[in-house]
């Protein structure tokens, strides 16, 4: 178990985040760190999730001055093509379209640093994800619930459809709720 008296943070938005981080069994508090999530062209989607996650991790030091800050940066790729989260309605039905039937792969970068020790851990987990068929009355109909919008590749594999699309998973099922678990708990343990 992880025992520390530093404070901890979680610097996102996400709820899904915030309900992993909780199977710690750790006291923490959340905040969210405005960044534009820039993708370069011809970055590697590696690359990419690390240099954001400690780019967020960057920007959450302005706010906290001791303790522990964990950030994380998840992106879908397929057929190197990043697919981020959608910014329409019509995006989010695209991207379904584009991932059905296919596989792609769910990349999440995470960044951990114990400011008061200097301690700083950047990992990263990739997970390869089959989707089945989608039909156009599941896609439009799951858009309609909104729940599409705020995700990375416009679907949830937790607490809502967007489950029943997906056929299997190759890999971490954390990370493609948003979260690597076992490599971020390992990557605390480094820095406290």
């Amino acid at each position: 178990m992880l025992k520390t008296s530093a404070p901890i943070y979680l610097a996102s938005k996400s709820p899904r985040r915030k309900k992993l981080l909780k199977i710690f069994g750790i006291e923490f508090k959340t905040f969210n760190v405005e960044l534009s999530e820039e993708v370069k062209d011809g970055e590697h989607p590696i690359k990419t999730v690390k240099r954001l996650s400690l780019e967020k991790n960057k920007a959450a030091e302005e706010k906290i001055k001791n303790g522990i800050i964990i950030t994380a940066d998840t992106i879908v790729v397929l057929n190197k093509r990043i697919i981020g989260k959608p910014a329409s309605a019509s995006e989010a039905a695209e991207y379904l379209k584009l991932l059905s039937g296919k596989t792609h792969i769910v990349y999440t970068g995470f960044a951990v640093k114990n400011l008061n020790k200097n301690k700083l851990q950047i990992g990263y987990e990739k997970t390869f994800v089959t989707f089945h068929k989608l039909l156009p009355g599941e896609i439009n109909s799951y858009v309609a619930t909104g729940s599409p919008m705020d995700k990375a590749g416009a679907y949830g594999i937790q607490d809502d459809f967007g489950a029943v699309f997906i056929k299997k998973i190759n890999g971490c099922y954390y990370n493609v709720v948003g979260l690597p678990l076992a490599k971020l708990y390992h990557s605390l343990l480094k820095v406290l």
